[in-house]
Formats: C-alpha cells, structure tokens, sequence
C-alpha cells in the first residue's frame, strides 16, 4: 500500500482525539482548525512523541505504530523531518554545522539531498559560516528547515513554521518553504490557521475541529465547503 494511513484515538483531560484519514505517498496536505483542535496532537502522533491510548500508523505499508499489535516504534526511527514554530538550532554551532547534522542523521540510506543542493533554495549559502546566534527569525527557520530535510526524511512536519515571524520574514520563509516542498518526494503534513498559506502550499486539506476531522481533500474543496466556518 502506498502513501501515509493514521488512526489515533487520545484523551488529555477534556480534549479527546480521535481521527482517521489516509494521505498520498507524496504531496503536501495542511491540517487546519482553531486552536486546540488536535493538529499538533496529530503531529506528535506521529512523530512518536505522543502514544495515543489506540490506533495506528503506517508509511508506504510499513508500520510504525498499532496498539492492537504492540508496535511502537520510537522516534529516532522513523524517519521523520520536524519543524516546530521555534527554530531549535545548536547555539554552539554555525550555519554549515547544523545543517550537517541533518546529514549525520542519515546512516544506512543514502542522502537524498546535499548541502550544496539544499542550501541554495532555502537562501542559506551567504550564511553558512555565520554563528546561529547572529540570525535574525526567518533566517532560523530556514536553517532548521534546511536541517530537517537533510536528514532524508520519509516524512516532513511542519508545524506553524511562519507564525511566529513578522510579516517580511514570513515571506522570506514561505518563498523558501515553496521552493524545496516543490520537489519533495515524501508526504508533508504543514499546520497553519492561515488559508492563504494553505491554498499557496497544499494539494490537500483536513480541517479539524474539537478532535474531530469535519472536512478532507483537495484544499480549494474544503475551502469552499459552506458547512465551515470560513465559508459563511
């Protein structure tokens, strides 16, 4: 079977999680909603950061997680890219260096990108000598987004990483953002509030609302669904 199937059933005090959708084996699909609808909560799913009380998760036919099954396959390996709002880059490194880790994170599969390749899209080769700490916003994301495709993975999360930036370093990041997902290979879930950004980057759209998924597929469909909110 190929692309991405998950179904995960959570609760966390009164919020209770239980989604089930299939994507693509390549192609970018943004989970959207109001605040504490779950899309973090999936991402973490699926990262294995967060087990949830049942379900599963499985890549191309391959699982990663099924609790009927007792798999739980810890995050180290599966192979997932994950960019969060805050750039968490090595202060004691420079540009070069932490994208390089990326690369180290690669052992037994050959690289799918260089450094050289990447750095270039992402606007990163005039800053590769420059310590982390003389980085403005935009420049950081670009960096941990850099990172994260390095380490080849088979499945990229972005979770709101514009939203923390002002409105011309979030134009620098999604110029940037547009370029590399592009070429993407791998299925890439992106979380965002902004519909611009959705119809700007996704193939594909869930909208989430208390847990729960109220609408699914080609994003300007969703959009145009009158029984969401954003369509009144």
């Amino acid at each position: 079977m190929s692309g991405l199937a998950a179904r995960f059933e959570l609760e966390r005090g009164a919020f209770s999680l239980d989604v089930d959708f299939e994507l693509p084996a390549r192609g970018v699909t943004t989970l959207s909603g109001p605040s504490g609808s779950g899309k973090t909560t999936i991402l973490r799913c699926m990262a294995g950061l967060e087990r949830p009380r049942s379900g599963s998760l499985s890549l191309n036919g391959e699982p990663w997680f099924d609790s009927a099954g007792g798999l739980d396959r810890p995050p180290h390996r599966r192979a997932v890219g994950y960019v969060t709002q805050t750039a968490h880059l090595f202060p004691h490194l420079d540009v070069r260096d932490n994208l390089l880790f990326g690369l180290r994170r690669v052992r037994e599969r050959a690289p799918a990108l260089t450094l050289e390749r990447l750095a270039e899209p992402l606007g990163l080769l005039p800053l590769l000598d420059r310590g982390v700490g003389n980085l403005s916003g935009g420049e950081r994301q670009r960096v941990a987004i850099g990172r994260a495709l390095l380490a080849s993975p088979r499945l990229l999360l972005l979770d709101e990483p514009v939203s923390a930036l002002d409105l011309a370093a979030k134009g620098e990041v999604l110029e940037a953002i547009e370029r590399v997902l592009s070429d993407l290979t791998v299925p890439c879930i992106y979380v965002s509030h902004d519909l611009r950004e959705a119809a700007r980057l996704a193939d594909r759209m869930i909208w989430l609302d208390g847990g729960r998924i109220l609408a699914q597929g080609p994003v300007r469909e969703v959009i145009s669904n009158p029984r969401l909110p954003f369509a009144q």
